[in-house]
């Protein structure tokens, strides 16, 4: 068993450092290779929290080369059973602003090439994706949103691109005719890795832009980098008071079944 050196896993942008009081960073060896960068130990509210930034300190890593199994097994080695997972997302929907926070419930994954399973050797082991999201956390998310008095939708699907490029119009289009709400890089494989390990899943999406923008309105434009950059920065300290009252409020104690989630079957033809 980990040993427990944090309850909490937070993966995010650099700015999110200043949420920890008395950090520390450790590196964590992995038999996957080297997390994405290191991860800081501190303390948030009086609970335990290992914060990594996803796409490293620099941000030099794009997202089809982020160290998904490294940064899930090093938070698994520190004891984390809970993983918060902040995100910047294109909308694909006119209610879904800029500015808005989502907590998605579930995705439809269109990344490739990526390692998206610890079991990639015998026993066949096959893990329950039906509900991938933290119902609990979920919840507790949603009253945080209401302390913190922010704008948020209370469930969405969202889309996993590869990138680093943005999505053309047909894809968006396309994207908003089999459901999808917004458009991510990042949470596939990270969420399915994280369930293979039985840790509850929150996301925590902040709303950027009109992902490839609205069809039929020439007034609002494809997203750029520049935008994105401005949004996130904007909606920085709202996203940290979140982020403090939902790792304030979690119960201590895991009533969800996210740590079941593992149906093993070993098949011969």
């Amino acid at each position: 068993m980990a040993e427990q050196k944090a309850e909490i896993g937070i993966f995010g942008g650099s700015g999110l450092y200043s949420l920890l009081s008395g950090g520390e960073a450790v590196d964590v060896e992995t038999r996957y290779g080297k997390p994405s960068d290191s991860i800081t130990l501190g303390e948030i509210a009086g609970r335990k929290v290992a914060f990594l930034p996803r796409h490293g300190s620099k941000h030099h890593l794009p997202p089809h080369k982020v160290p998904y199994r490294a940064n899930i097994d090093a938070m698994d080695q520190l004891g984390v059973t809970r993983i918060i997972s902040t995100s910047a997302v294109g909308s694909l929907r006119m209610d879904f602003m800029p500015g808005d926070f989502v907590f998605p419930d579930q995705f439809i994954n269109f990344s490739h090439g990526r390692d998206e399973t610890f079991f990639d050797q015998e026993p066949v082991t096959h893990v329950s994706s039906a509900e991938p999201y933290c119902s609990e956390m979920r919840q507790v998310a949603i009253a945080a949103g209401d302390m913190t008095n922010i704008k948020y939708h209370s469930a969405g699907t969202v889309v996993i691109v590869n990138g680093p490029r943005f999505s053309t119009k047909a894809e968006s289009k396309f994207f908003r005719g089999i459901g999808g709400d917004i458009v991510n890089m990042t949470q596939y494989p990270e969420i399915v890795l994280a369930k293979e390990r039985g840790m509850c899943f929150l996301g925590v999406s902040a709303v950027t832009d009109y992902d490839a923008g609205v069809e039929g309105n020439r007034a609002i434009k494809p997203v750029t980098f520049n935008e994105v950059s401005l949004r996130l920065g904007a909606n920085i300290e709202k996203m940290k008071a979140l982020i403090s009252e939902i790792v304030e409020t979690l119960p201590n104690e895991r009533s969800c079944s996210c740590k079941d989630s593992l149906v093993n079957a070993s098949v011969k033809v």
